[in-house]
């Protein structure tokens, strides 16, 4: 039984561009037949984008994509690339079993050989849960597929497949594949990845065989694909491992009957700073590329958050297309505006200073205002002027708030919550110090300038919306706050359970009333990258019109 060369590309595609997307997939075949691969390997939906809601339920885009597929195969061949067999993710037709009035496509794997499509596999389980809804988008498929490749039995899974016992993976623990191929879409979120290793070396074992698991990269929308694409032994040892958040592709030999697979490149593993740094990084650069910005303009308050926005936006995109504004009002302090110029200055941004007093006063002069709702107007003349860039410029505006003060609710609506991305959306300010931190020290690891001033970093937070003011006056502790939002956010524990764990009690009921109340302010907030297990989004739906309080007569 001769050997059989298997190319794991990672790519990043983008939703519904299926002439470039198919483009990009002979171009990687290109290079995977020059490293002498049998079989080149892309990820689910790679032809179509992914994931694509909706828009599968087209009958339109459905007849394009089978378009597209037969095109790409065609291409293939004419181009001395048709004995390469190419197994790709797209979209199937309608299942005709489905009984519903709008019937449903498949989540398909093809297979294209000698210039047509040879074979399909149709996602057998579908998820359901968090960012997942495809029991509404996708039929779900049933019949294990399995190719043959020079003598070498390949057997196909789709993603959720392999997560879920039974189906596919148990149809093919009969079958005595020589290697199971999948085809994943799998969002990056903190603490993913070791469970994903776990899970294929669980499956490999299961099946006696290795297992390839190939992995979209890129931005889309809220979600962030990681790649990391990885092929384990039939023991589970691990063979090839890809870097995160790029574009790769690489190969592995299945070897000849009798042999044992050689060990391959194995990426070294990021630490959880720079993992969720450069998926932060990547869904900003993705959002901008793929909605067809080149530059981005933000308020530069000499702040963290604004310091770690504008360098993520910097790596992204270059400081040269960095817009930083800095909007002084009459209680910004001095090193405020002195640490916003520092920070343009070392990520070499477009710096700005527009004075906003004039314009509050203006204001004042039609409105009387005080307390909050005069802080307030502060924050949205900031809004009106950053807004206004955008639209006179065509720069992608970013919000620079971050997972804590979205979930207290400490922003202004249609003031520093305006904007059509937010890059720390969710990362709550306890991490937002530690990305901060580790961006310098990589810096100074590469020999370069840090991008974030050290004061910016060391400072107490603040609004600087009155005289004096810091984030503490209305918040706890962040260290404290956040330990609290991640109990009671991300796992749904009620206030007995937070209380168990030793907090506070006033600091409980502070936190709890904050978040319940602060809803609808979430509902109006731009996107921005997942990066946890539960972000605000369609990880949390809860509704905004509701008066559920905990009792506490049940603590």
């Amino acid at each position: 039984m001769p050997s059989l060369r298997i190319a794991l590309a990672q790519i990043d595609t983008t939703v519904g561009d299926l002439t470039n997307n198919a483009a990009a997939i002979q171009q990687w075949c290109r290079q995977a037949g020059d490293l002498g691969a049998d079989v080149a390997v892309f990820p689910e939906m790679a032809l179509t984008g992914y994931p694509i809601e909706d828009l599968a339920l087209r009958r339109s885009f459905q007849r394009s994509a089978a378009m597209a597929a037969d095109e790409l195969a065609h291409s293939l061949a004419i181009n001395g690339l048709g004995e390469l067999v190419v197994i790709v993710g797209s979209i199937g037709p309608a299942a005709p079993n489905d009984t519903k009035t709008l019937s449903r496509p498949s989540n398909r794997a093809l297979v294209l050989h000698q210039g047509r499509v040879i074979a399909a596999y149709d996602k057998h389980h579908l998820p359901n849960y968090g960012v997942f809804d495809e029991f509404r988008i996708f039929a779900p498929g049933s019949t294990p597929t399995i190719v043959e490749v020079r003598e070498r039995r390949l057997g196909l899974a789709i993603c959720e497949d392999i997560w879920q016992d039974g189906g596919t993976t148990q149809a093919l623990s009969t079958e005595a594949i020589d290697a199971l191929v999948v085809l994943n879409g799998s969002p990056y979120e903190q603490g993913k990845g070791h469970t994903r290793t776990e899970l294929v070396r669980q499956r490999a074992r299961q099946l006696s065989a290795p297992v390839c698991y190939v992995n979209l990269v890129g931005g889309q929308d809220d979600l962030v694909f990681d790649g990391g694409s990885f092929v384990v032994d039939a023991a589970g040892t691990e063979l090839l491992r890809l870097p995160q958040f790029v574009e790769g592709l690489d190969v592995v030999d299945l070897p000849e009957a009798g042999s044992q697979p050689k060990p391959g490149r194995i990426a070294p593993p990021l630490s959880t700073a720079e993992e969720v740094y450069r998926a932060a990084t990547l869904g900003l650069q993705d959002y901008a590329r793929k909605t067809g910005f080149t530059s981005v303009v933000l308020g530069l308050s000499g702040g963290i958050d604004s310091a770690l926005v504008a360098a993520m936006a910097a790596d992204a995109l270059g400081g040269e297309n960095v817009v930083g504004v800095s909007m002084p009002s009459d209680y910004s302090s001095q090193h405020s505006k002195d640490d916003a110029a520092d920070l343009a200055a070392r990520i070499d941004a477009d710096y700005r200073v527009v004075p906003i007093a004039p314009m509050v006063q203006s204001f004042h002069d039609q409105l009387t205002l005080e307390g909050v709702a005069a802080e307030n107007l502060q924050a949205r003349v900031r809004g009106m002027v950053l807004m206004s860039l955008s639209n006179a410029e065509g720069h992608l505006c970013l919000a620079t708030g971050n997972k804590s003060e979205l979930a207290a609710g400490y922003s202004t609506i249609y003031g520093d919550a305006v904007g059509g991305y937010a890059p720390l959306k969710d990362i709550d300010k306890s991490l937002v110090w530690e990305l901060a931190r580790w961006r310098n020290n990589d810096a100074i690891d590469r020999g370069q300038i840090p991008p974030i001033p050290e004061n910016s970093i060391t400072k107490p937070p603040s609004a600087e919306l009155r005289p004096g003011q810091v984030d503490q006056d209305s918040l706890p502790p962040y260290h404290v706050l956040d330990e609290v939002l991640g109990a009671y956010i991300e796992h749904a524990e009620g206030r007995a359970e937070l209380l168990q764990r030793g907090f506070d009690p006033e600091i409980v009921d502070k936190v709890v009333t904050l978040v319940d109340r602060a809803e609808w302010k979430r509902r109006q907030y731009p996107l921005g990258p997942k990066v946890t297990a539960l972000a605000f989004g369609r990880d949390r739906r809860l509704p905004i019109t509701s008066r559920w309080r905990e009792p506490r007569s049940m603590t």
